[in-house]
């Protein structure tokens, strides 16, 4: 049971703010801190309130059920109403437990996200590009904005990496599940006798940093410029535009070379070497916090094996909450993406909620 405590802070919390706000002597920064905070309470702040009165109305309704005085007619609409206040008080219950939770600090971040093409050869290449768009799919229809930072292509229209931004709105809450090995089982154009092969692709889901988020100091990079390698005409092939940034403290190596210019490629490739030094840092603290970081959904180890997506059968499979959808291709559309997610911050939930 949620100690009344915690619940009265909450109310009392909103009182404060509320009256806090309604002030002339609040300054613009505090108002735009509080006025956030304001806002969240809001959320729950209902719930906060019926919770509180649970135990009240609850005696209220028993005490008119009781009373002898009191007709079947109005016995029978106190037993209704204390089934319903019983039934909400759980529900609100939960959700208050879930605003209570600690909040990921990066949640309403934007992402960067790196795929790279794991074991398989070529086919692991395409299944990387299959990724790639799966996710521009859903990008698209929620509206978020894409922008590929960097793009190394393979034979026959695969992937051997690609890195891109997404921008919109909690977009690191979104896919932050997404980080991990994602295994494929098909049979490759190629394949005369009709065998499935199996290959993987590594998904990495990044929050993108902003420069005040990870002070980076210039005695602390080392930057080598090289002649492009990759295609992109001869004004990319024949000049030092690519460039190569070594964080030295953390010895991350960052190479960029999509751009003409050597400017633009240092501009991008400081983009993605801030997001991993970020992330460096957010897996310590995190690390420090929980043990048994690992065990959980949402880990960002690369090396979990996270989901199978088994063409010939048509299924995709999360291996972390043991759900298998068989909407394999409208999930590679974009199409039931989200039920997925929904499901793995449930369980996430669920976890984290058996631990308070």
């Amino acid at each position: 049971m949620l100690p009344l405590s915690k619940v009265q802070d909450l109310i009392s919390k909103h009182s404060k703010l509320e009256k806090e706000l309604s002030s002339q002597e609040i300054d613009k920064k505090s108002f735009a801190e509080k006025s956030k905070e304001y806002s969240d309470l809001n959320d729950i702040i209902k719930e906060a309130i019926s919770y509180f009165n649970y135990q009240k109305n609850k005696k209220e309704l028993e005490n008119l059920i009781n009373d002898n005085d009191t007709d079947k007619e109005m016995k029978d609409l106190a037993k209704s109403e204390l089934d319903q206040l019983e039934k909400n008080n759980d529900s609100n219950e939960k959700k208050i437990k879930l605003f209570l939770l600690p909040k990921d600090e990066a949640d309403t971040k934007n992402a960067m996200i790196e795929i790279r093409a794991g074991t398989g050869g070529l086919e692991a290449s395409l299944f990387a590009s299959d990724l790639f768009k799966m996710y521009e799919k859903v990008s698209h229809k929620k509206k978020w904005l894409l922008e590929v930072i960097s793009i190394s292509k393979s034979d026959a229209g695969g992937l051997k990496e690609v890195i891109a931004s997404i921008k919109g709105k909690n977009i690191y809450s979104s896919l932050k599940y997404e980080s991990g090995v994602h295994r494929v089982q098909r049979v490759p154009d190629t394949e005369t006798q009709g065998r499935v092969h199996t290959s993987a692709a590594t998904v990495a889901v990044m929050p993108e940093a902003e420069e005040v988020d990870v002070k980076i100091e210039d005695k602390d990079l080392r930057i080598d410029v090289f002649r492009s390698s990759g295609p992109g005409g001869q004004s990319v092939n024949t000049t030092d535009s690519a460039v190569r940034i070594t964080h030295i403290p953390t010895g991350i190596v960052v190479s960029q070379q999509d751009e003409k210019s050597q400017i633009r490629n240092k501009e991008k490739g400081l983009k993605i070497l801030r997001s991993r030094i970020y992330e460096l840092e957010r897996q310590k603290r995190d690390e420090e916090r929980s043990k048994d970081r690992k065990s959980k959904i949402g880990s960002g180890d690369r090396s979990e094996r996270i989901r199978t997506y088994n063409f010939p059968q048509g299924r995709v499979t999360d291996h972390r909450i043991n759900l298998t959808l068989h909407k394999l291709s409208e999930f590679m559309e974009g199409e039931i993406f989200d039920e997925m997610i929904e499901n793995l911050v449930i369980q996430a939930q669920e976890s984290e909620l058996n631990n308070i």
